[in-house]
C-alpha cells in the first residue's frame, strides 16, 4: 500500500470519527434541550390555573356597595375587548365567586348610536337618538344581568323580583384598559329604550297586586313604571331595570281577648244585693237608738235628731193699752 493510501484512510478515519463525536454530541444537546423544554411545559401547565384565576370579589354581606359592583364589572368588560370590531359585543369574565353574574361590553361610535340606535344589545333595544354627555368620539355600552344576585345588590323591600336586575352603562371608549371609569350620561331624546324580559317568573299566589317596572339610577333611588305588553319595560335613560310585585301584607295579629262584659241581669241582681244590705243595716241602726229621747230621722244620707213637739202653742193675747 502506497504512502498515499495510507494518509488518505487515515484522514477518513479520522473524519468519521469526528462525525460520530458531532452526532453524539448533538443527539446529547437535543435531549438536553427537549428536557429543559418539557420541564418548562411542565411548570406552565402547574401554574396555569393560578395564573388564569380572577381574584375574588368581596360579598354583598361584607357591606360592599351597588356602585362597587358596577366598577368591578367595568373593568372585568373591559378586559373582554381583543382587536374588537364596532358594534360586536363581546362577553366578560367575572370572579369565581360571583358565578351565576354576566358582563359583556359594545363599542360604538357616537355618531353611529345618535344616528343608526342598536336594534338588539342581549335584551335592549337602542333607539336612534340616543346622545351622551359629555361627548365623546367612542363609547362602551356595558351590561349588567345579575341573575341569582339581584335581591343582594339591589334589595327591594315589600316586592319579590319576577326577573333579573339588567343593567345598561355607558363609558368613554378612549382607553380600553382603564378601570374605574366615571359612566356618560346617556339618554333617549326621541323614542324610549326598550328592555324585553324573556324570562319572567309567575306572581305568587299570595300577592293580588300586579307586576310592574322597577328602575335603580345611578345615585342610588327607586322608581316604578307600568309593565308593557310582552314583559316590556321603558326607560329614557342608563342604569338597572327589573321586574317586581308587591307582597300582600301578613294578616294583623288577633287582638288579645278581653274580659267580657257583665250582662245587664247580673249588673241588676248585684244591685238589687246591695240595696238589700243597705236597709238591713239601716234597721239595726235604728232599733239600737229606739230608747233615746230624741228620735233619730234620716234625712238623705245623713241621721239626725229629730226633737218631739213639746212647745206650747202660742196664744193670743188681748190687747193691752197703757
Amino acid at each position: 500500500m502506497s504512502l498515499l493510501s495510507v494518509g488518505f484512510l487515515f484522514n477518513f478515519e479520522g473524519t468519521n470519527e469526528i462525525l460520530m463525536r458531532v452526532r453524539t454530541r448533538s443527539r446529547t444537546r437535543i435531549r438536553t434541550d427537549l428536557n429543559f423544554v418539557l420541564f418548562n411545559l411542565q411548570c406552565l401547565l402547574l401554574f396555569l390555573p393560578f395564573l388564569n384565576a380572577q381574584p375574588l370579589f368581596p360579598l354583598p354581606s361584607s357591606g360592599v356597595s351597588a356602585r362597587s359592583l358596577d366598577a368591578l364589572l367595568q373593568d372585568y368588560a373591559f378586559r373582554a375587548f381583543f382587536r374588537p370590531r364596532t358594534g360586536v359585543p363581546y362577553d366578560g369574565a367575572v370572579p369565581s365567586n360571583l358565578t351565576g353574574i354576566s358582563v359583556s361590553a359594545m363599542r360604538l361610535r357616537s355618531g353611529s348610536l345618535r344616528i343608526r340606535g342598536v336594534d338588539r344589545y342581549k335584551e335592549f333595544q337602542i333607539p336612534i337618538g340616543v346622545v351622551e354627555q359629555p361627548y365623546v368620539e367612542r363609547l362602551v355600552l356595558v351590561y349588567h344581568n345579575l341573575g341569582n344576585w339581584s335581591d343582594q345588590f339591589y334589595p327591594l323591600p315589600g316586592y319579590t323580583y319576577l326577573a333579573p336586575v339588567l343593567g345598561l352603562l355607558a363609558y368613554s371608549a378612549a382607553n380600553l384598559s382603564a378601570s374605574e371609569l366615571p359612566e356618560l350620561d346617556i339618554r333617549a331624546s326621541d323614542k324610549p329604550i326598550l328592555i324585553k324580559f324573556p324570562d319572567v317568573k309567575s306572581s305568587p299566589s299570595s300577592s293580588s297586586s300586579s307586576p310592574k317596572c322597577v328602575y335603580f339610577d345611578l345615585q342610588g333611588s327607586v322608581q316604578f313604571d307600568m309593565l308593557l305588553p310582552g314583559n316590556v319595560c321603558s326607560t329614557v335613560k342608563q342604569g338597572h331595570f327589573s321586574i317586581v310585585v308587591e307582597e300582600s301584607s301578613p294578616p294583623s295579629p288577633s287582638p288579645s281577648p278581653s274580659p267580657s262584659p257583665r250582662s245587664w241581669g247580673e249588673e241588676e241582681e248585684e244591685e238589687v244585693r246591695r240595696s238589700k244590705k243597705d236597709t238591713k243595716i239601716q234597721k239595726m241602726e235604728w232599733a239600737a237608738e229606739s230608747n233615746e229621747n230624741l228620735q233619730i230621722a234620716s234625712i238623705g244620707g245623713t241621721k239626725a235628731p229629730l226633737a218631739l213637739g213639746t212647745r206650747t202653742r202660742p196664744v193670743i193675747e188681748t190687747d193691752y193699752i197703757p
